[in-house]
């Protein structure tokens, strides 16, 4: 639970920060689909199984996020039958907003508790990473 509610908070300030970027007609679930998005891009299903929900609601946001400017649809290069959902720079331009909001808040969790703390907890979290991500 403690994980979670710093999760939360992350995420909480993410979103402001996305929002006063401009993007006013995200939700916050469209906003966290936009984060499970790969550098080079990731399939509908795989963004389904990362919000654990199914592929026709991960479909449904997709097309949101598509018809608003953030998202696109490209052919796989893996597979020619597949289409990849890629972020646009209309996305890449607020999600650096959401970024910076981040690197806020994880320097002022440093701040309160230290930088030895914090490199523990960066450690300890991508070691728990190791046995709890199936996407790392």
């Amino acid at each position: 639970m403690l994980m979670w509610v710093a999760a939360r908070s992350l995420e909480t300030r993410a979103y402001d920060a996305l929002v006063a970027a401009g993007a006013t007609d995200v939700t916050p679930a469209q906003a966290r689909l936009m984060a499970q998005v790969d550098p080079g891009g990731s399939r509908v299903v795989t963004l389904a199984a990362r919000a654990r929900t199914t592929k026709q609601s991960a479909a449904a946001l997709v097309d949101q996020l598509e018809q608003a400017g953030y998202v696109e649809r490209v052919a796989d290069p893996a597979d020619g039958r597949a289409k990849l959902v890629r972020l646009t720079p209309r996305a890449h331009a607020v999600g650096e907003h959401a970024d910076a909001e981040v690197a806020r808040a994880l320097a002022e969790w440093e701040e309160h508790v230290g930088a030895a703390r914090m490199r523990e907890l960066e450690e300890t979290m991508a070691m728990l990473r190791e046995i709890t991500d199936p996407w790392a």
